[in-house]
């Protein structure tokens, strides 16, 4: 088991500045609340929001400490005062029925005139978080790497750390997770044109099933990753399934692949690039297919003004779960292939709704398996981060 790297609860020494962020901070912070449909519950009994008494409830146990974190860290000072316990969920309250009221007015709750100013409280990406190949093994090591073991522990046998695909009209919490997982793969095996003998680049390996699904229909894969953990149990995996001699796992950065493919592989990956780097990511593709190959890419995506607004900003994701991570808008994969590549994008497959439910699934397995994963390196801090 890998130790995590822990961050310091970033509390500035009060200044006279800091005090007039705090101030601005509390109160637009009462302005947006009232406009929720939630119950905020204060220490002294106060009861802040828009929302009645069945309405979700949220606990500030340290209000001033939430304050002075939003004053300081705007777009990361949220997720640590829940990491730090300065808020939390009220009883009876699941996190996320709290914070869905939140999102459903994600670009409505602030006033034009202060979103006008989000450049103020915007940083730029770490350029020790930028794409490089010398950085992306560190950016991938600091979650991919945190142990297999904690891994095992939410995800379903097949080790897929991505999307299902659910399918037919049973309600989707009934369906099988495993097999909403291998029907993700297959489609994108099928996609790919992947059968005997075809010859299969995967960019990113996960715990190697796609790698395992892939050489029983008889292709021969080299799959790569920058995880060593994910290498050691994908290598384990495939050996067990008598498959060693059609795979090869390599811990080897995308742009250091050679030759040609008949088919490319790679199953949310590109979050992990970063903007800067997707010409280089793309261009890699076109380079490595045979022509008349074909690459199927399973990406989170975003809206394109959603991506215009985020992309040049530093926020809690990025800090403490995927570092150099951003998510792309499909304009923005559409400019990339289009200035860089002799690409053609022939179909596109949405999906969304179903990784709302593959979350689902992996948050209760996670709490479901919390006794077994805490320990001194996954404390009551990383709980909540995680959730």
């Amino acid at each position: 088991m890998r130790s995590i790297a822990t961050h310091t609860a970033r509390l500035a020494p009060i200044r006279p500045v800091a005090t007039l962020r705090t101030a601005v901070a509390r109160r637009l912070t009462e302005a947006l609340l009232a406009r929720v449909p939630v119950q905020v519950h204060l220490p002294a009994g106060q009861i802040l929001g828009g929302g009645d008494a069945n309405a979700p409830r949220l606990n500030l146990v340290r209000p001033e400490s939430l304050y002075r974190r939003l004053g300081e860290h705007p777009k990361i000072g949220l997720g640590e005062a829940y990491m730090e316990g300065d808020w939390t969920a009220g009883e009876g309250t699941d996190l996320a029925d709290a914070l869905a009221p939140f999102a459903s007015q994600l670009e409505s709750l602030l006033p034009k005139p202060v979103v006008s100013l989000r450049r103020l409280a915007d940083s730029a990406l770490p350029q020790h978080h930028r794409g490089t190949p010398e950085n992306a093994a560190v950016n991938v090591s600091a979650h991919y790497d945190l142990s297999n073991e904690l891994f095992t522990a939410f995800l379903d046998p097949s080790m897929t750390y991505s999307s299902a695909l659910f399918v037919g009209p049973e309600p989707l919490p009934e369906q099988d997770l495993q097999q909403a997982q291998w029907r993700k793969i297959d489609r994108a095996l099928d996609a790919a044109g992947v059968g005997e003998g075809t010859s299969l680049l995967e960019i990113g390996t996960g715990w190697g099933e796609l790698a395992l699904r892939a050489a029983e229909r008889g292709a021969r894969v080299i799959s790569i990753t920058l995880s060593a953990e994910q290498q050691h149990l994908a290598q384990e995996r495939i050996a067990a399934a008598g498959l060693a001699d059609r795979v090869e796992v390599r811990l080897q950065d995308y742009r250091a692949v050679t030759g040609q493919f008949d088919a490319i592989v790679s199953i949310e990956m590109i979050e992990a690039v970063g903007d800067e780097f997707w010409p280089d990511f793309f261009a890699t593709i076109d380079n490595r297919l045979v022509p008349g190959g074909r690459a199927v890419i399973q990406a989170i995506l975003m809206d394109h003004h959603r991506y215009l607004a985020t992309r040049h900003s530093h926020g809690w994701i990025q800090e403490y779960i995927f570092p150099g991570g951003l998510i792309p808008s499909l304009a923005a994969i559409d400019g990339v292939l289009a200035r860089h590549t002799t690409l053609q994008r022939a179909e596109t497959f949405a999906f969304g709704r179903h990784y709302a439910e593959t979350l689902r699934r992996w948050r209760a397995s996670f709490t479901d398996a919390w006794g077994s994963i805490a320990s001194e390196h996954f404390d009551e801090r990383f709980r909540r981060m995680w959730e």
